[in-house]
């Protein structure tokens, strides 16, 4: 119930005729905004792919190491 609560007195909480906590939104402020949005999901695919393709390769070089010695 809190949780509801919160949910919809936040947009009222910080909103005084229409500005936010930056002031007015205009076109060019929600677009950058959302370019910023998609640059940071793009990057933390990248991200993430880099590091689980690090880890698979660590994986396939001990699973080797095991077979060559084992």
């Amino acid at each position: 119930m809190a949780l509801a609560t919160m949910l919809v007195a936040a947009p009222s909480a910080f909103a005084e005729n229409g500005e936010g906590l930056l002031g007015k939104a205009d076109d060019k402020t929600v677009t950058f905004f959302c370019f910023g949005v998609m640059a940071f999901f793009v990057l933390l695919v990248i991200g993430l792919s880099l590091i689980q393709g690090a880890l698979e390769r660590r994986k396939e070089k001990r699973r080797y190491d095991i077979e060559r010695l084992g």
